[in-house]
């Protein structure tokens, strides 16, 4: 039985990308969390406020007295959203790498052969990866949509929605780094939910400590690699042998 943690797979993370032979792949997710995240982090800072007040404009008065709990839930909660929205972004740009990358972790936990991918392979394989970009961005759209209009609804929305969707965030931000090993091998996306769902807890639970590094300044540049790395831990210790 597999006893190890998510957060043992983090520090297992933190330690591979220091692996010489797979260092030269984390420089490009690197450059790509530097370019995007300096004009994100920037943009987010400046709306942070406006859309907090907006949040609170749906409590009602004689609920003023809890303003500033609502305020720090919804702080909390724009900024998993915002981590989740800029994963995404830089994901999608750095996704040939990041497969490459945890392609590469894979053969070093399991000890087999380096897979020899040329350029050229990684070039072909740009519209299936791009494509399943696609179908975890639609995932999330089906089931963001009514999360968001569920704060609509009084009370509930204002105590329950802001609990409800950190959870969603991190199991979100999960599966986006949980999807490169199994996109690898070529696992569908129907199936991977499907087993990530067994161990639903630990996956979102490295969700959340995926998300709490990225709100950490210096080490934020370096978490999509780590993350890689992580989630090629997790899967080759639990889901390599289920497919």
């Amino acid at each position: 039985m597999n006893n190890k943690t998510s957060f043992h797979y983090f520090l297992q993370g933190c330690s591979l990308i220091q692996y010489s032979g797979i260092r030269r792949y984390v420089l490009m997710p690197i450059l790509a969390n530097i370019v995007i995240m300096s004009s994100l982090f920037y943009w987010f800072f400046m709306k942070i406020q406006e859309w907090v007040d907006f949040g609170l404009d749906f409590l009602p008065n004689w609920m003023q007295w809890l303003s500033y709990f609502i305020t720090a839930l919804l702080i909390i909660s724009f900024t998993i959203l915002f981590c989740y929205i800029f994963s995404t972004i830089t994901n999608i740009i750095a996704a040939p790498f990041n497969g490459l990358l945890a392609e590469k972790v894979e053969a070093i936990l399991t000890g087999q052969p380096v897979p020899d991918t040329r350029i050229w392979d990684l070039i072909k394989d740009i519209p299936r990866i791009l494509k399943r970009e696609l179908q975890k961005l639609i995932y999330y759209i089906l089931w963001a949509i009514p999360l968001l209009l569920s704060y609509l609804i009084p009370l509930f929305g204002q105590f329950f929605t802001p609990i409800i969707w950190l959870i969603f965030t991190a199991w979100m931000i999960n599966i986006q780094y949980m999807d490169y090993p199994f996109d690898n091998h070529k696992v569908s996306f129907t199936r991977m939910k499907m087993l990530l769902s067994k161990d639903r807890v630990d996956n979102i639970l490295l969700g959340f400590i995926i998300s709490f590094f990225t709100m950490i300044p210096l080490l934020n540049l370096i978490i999509m690699p780590i993350a890689v790395c992580t989630a090629t831990a997790m899967w080759v210790d639990r889901y390599r042998h289920q497919i």
